[in-house]
């Protein structure tokens, strides 16, 4: 564990208590401060308790003692509509941060010859497989390395910080506007496009908060940026005219004169005028797609900024074994392959396994984000089937059916998997495939995204297996 000793004998209220408000209290509590910590759901707060920390019910407490709320990133404290201990800590003018900002306080405090290198990595989509994917490529290289953030563990809940540790953070816009002192030793923006917008207001404000990952770089830091689209390629002039640090744009499908890009799934780099081929990624098999090819592209800039063997890094970026339900490839049954993108919570994520590939029989629906699947829509010639689950079903069943898509409305993930495997398998359709891709939250039938997709490998491998066991009759005979 992580000790945060910035509020060492002083008064911290610690609101929602998952994974990441539990590391955040013990780590507060061991570097010495008196914590007060609290959630609104009893579950939560007996885990809590269980696991160590210190629980005050902070509805019964005087405010006016707190030097700090750590809120947890999944709370608002302003839109939609601002939770009652944002209320409390602005009236006492409390600062209102995370765990991140804890984390890159420690950071702050240590000597030079000390501190870790940190490569944090942010975007709209294809934030989680990049930083999985530089996670790998680190550990690959021999790098003392620890992944963290919105991804796996609570950044606190990591090891100790020292020389030659190598964080890889991924970073949310909601972890993002609560954090105020990171520096990146690289600095990672993939893309850009509008989601939580209940919860930021407009897109200006989303990007602005996205944009803070840049905050805080010196010049000999390096910065990431996605150029795919016309909203980071503003972001990428910006920066280029403040000419403060290294700058290095990322492309897939499109050569640059400078930068890293992948063209005919070659990656490149030429970054210092010289242009090297660094691996054929059509034999990643993790990282198929074009935006997978991106991601491909930000890890690599990412990597050798910090001066790995080029050799080693095209290794390991061909040996990344994928991100669990994301495009996860689970297996086949007769000729039908399934796939989990379950962590395609929004159209873009969801564009990117309908444009991967065809005959699709997509399982899709939840809680719908404002813009529903209408971006969708030139991507519909790929589906040749879809099966609605989740609140979201009538709303989809309207813009399928006026794009005269095939659909039924299935209603539970579980009948949405036996009608599409039965349908894929009736078909003539050439290497179908059964594709969980929800381009919604998770929250109206389940806890998140991976507590869905893990739901689905389930029923999938049921009948993988039975099929597996019914070939094998057949080849006895």
């Amino acid at each position: 564990m992580i000790r945060s000793t910035s509020y060492k004998g002083k008064k911290v209220a610690v609101f929602g208590l998952g994974l990441t408000g539990i590391s955040a209290a013990l780590s507060l509590a061991s570097g010495g401060a008196d914590v007060f910590a609290w959630d609104d759901n009893d579950a939560s707060v007996i885990l809590a308790r269980e696991n160590g920390v210190k629980v005050d019910n902070l509805a019964k407490v005087d405010w006016s003692i707190f030097e700090a709320l750590i809120l947890s990133p999944g709370i608002p404290d302003n839109l939609p509509k601002p939770h009652w201990t944002a209320i409390k800590a602005r009236k006492y003018n409390i600062p209102i941060i995370c765990d991140i900002e804890l984390f890159a306080r420690e950071i702050n405090l240590l000597p030079l010859e000390q501190k870790p290198k940190v490569i944090a990595i942010t975007g709209t989509n294809g934030k989680s497989t990049t930083t999985a994917l530089i996670g790998h490529i680190l550990s690959y290289c021999g790098k003392d390395t620890e992944v963290g953030g919105n991804i796996g563990q609570g950044i606190l809940s990591l090891q100790r910080m020292h020389a030659g540790k190598h964080y890889v953070i991924e970073l949310s816009s909601y972890q993002l506007e609560r954090t105020n002192s990171l520096r990146a030793d690289a600095a990672v923006l993939l893309n850009l496009s509008p989601d939580h917008l209940d919860r930021h207001g407009e897109f200006n404000n989303y990007s602005s908060i996205k944009k803070k990952i840049f905050d805080n770089q010196l010049q000999e830091d390096t910065s990431i940026i996605g150029v795919g689209a016309d909203s980071t390629k503003l972001i990428f002039s910006d920066l280029t005219a403040k000419n403060g640090r290294r700058i290095i744009p990322v492309s897939a499908g499109k050569s640059l004169g400078r930068g890293v890009s992948v063209v005919n799934s070659k990656l490149f780099s030429n970054i210092t005028g010289k242009c090297i081929e660094i691996c054929d990624l059509s034999k990643a098999k993790a990282l198929s797609g074009r935006h997978n090819h991106e991601n491909a592209a930000a890890a690599y800039a990412a990597i050798q900024s910090l001066g790995l063997n080029i050799k080693e890094i095209g290794e390991a970026i061909l040996s990344f074994p994928g991100l669990p339900h994301r495009m996860e490839n689970l297996g086949f049954a007769s000729s039908v392959m399934f796939v989990n993108d379950s962590k395609a919570t929004n159209s873009d994520a969801s564009m990117q396994a309908l444009n991967t590939y065809s005959n699709i029989f997509w399982i899709l629906g939840g809680k719908s984000k404002s813009d529903g699947i209408e971006p969708l829509i030139p991507y519909f010639k790929n589906v040749s089937k879809s099966y609605l689950i989740g609140e979201s079903a009538l709303q989809f069943h309207k813009t399928l059916t006026k794009h005269k898509v095939n659909h039924k409305i299935s209603g539970t993930l579980e009948k949405a998997i036996i009608c599409a495997t039965r349908d894929a398998i009736q078909s003539e359709c050439p290497n179908p495939v059964v594709m969980l891709s929800p381009s919604c939250a998770s929250f109206d039938q389940f806890e998140n995204f991976a507590v869905r997709g893990d739901a689905f490998r389930g029923h999938v491998n049921k009948i993988i297996n039975l099929f597996s066991q019914q070939e094998n009759k057949v080849s006895t005979y």
